[in-house]
């Protein structure tokens, strides 16, 4: 957990230009989102090379495979979640940690997975809410059994080499999902389809 500090008057401004630019204008309108959005300081998720830039309309590269999603990804898809305060939550992260950061008030319990972690076998109690920071071909069977039946999954997809934000349900031990909107998600590569012979 990254500890809250005062913010500086360009970060402030940063942050402000950021919701009413690229959230507000694209649907991103959730009080809890708008406001999480607006506490939570992304320049605290990226290396001191990338600060001043941590606020812009695009994905930032944090090395070594890692990425922070643009601000509009991490808005809609705490939007389309719709977390509860009685909700035990899952984030498989995409490398920044600030997706976990902005969720993590707003529901009972969090897990948070390297998407390595994602592909192992879990124990305990299974979660109400999915969100995978990222984009991914399929779903991994050990993933799928960390939710609970009827539970909510909300992450990006890929789909003939374009992403898109998904969002779905866990019914009968299966996840169904449904494309909301075609988005430039970074992709998790540890999600892609295993590859098999063609002939």
């Amino acid at each position: 957990m990254v500890e809250t500090r005062p913010l500086s008057s360009g970060s402030q401004s940063a942050r402000r230009a950021m919701i009413d630019s690229q959230l507000r204008t694209s649907g991103v309108v959730g009080d809890d989102v708008i406001r999480r959005m607006g506490e939570v300081a992304r320049e605290d998720f990226v290396p001191a090379s990338v600060k001043g830039v941590a606020y812009v309309d695009r994905a930032i590269p944090l090395g070594d495979g890692k990425f922070l999603a643009a601000p509009l990804v991490h808005g809609k898809m705490l939007q389309e979640a719709a977390p509860k305060p009685h909700e035990s939550a899952i984030v498989v992260d995409g490398g920044s940690g600030y997706l976990a950061e902005l969720l993590r008030p707003l529901v009972a319990s969090l897990k948070v997975l390297t998407p390595q972690e994602a592909l192992e076998a879990g124990r305990g109690k299974k979660a109400d809410l999915l969100i995978i920071d990222g984009a991914a071909e399929h779903i991994p069977d050990a993933l799928a059994k960390r939710l609970a039946d009827n539970g909510r999954i909300v992450t990006g997809i890929v789909r003939d080499g374009v992403t898109h934000l998904a969002q779905g349900r866990k019914l009968a031990g299966t996840i169904a999902l449904q494309p909301i909107a075609e988005i430039g998600i970074p992709r998790l590569p540890q999600f892609d389809e295993p590859k098999g012979w063609r002939f």
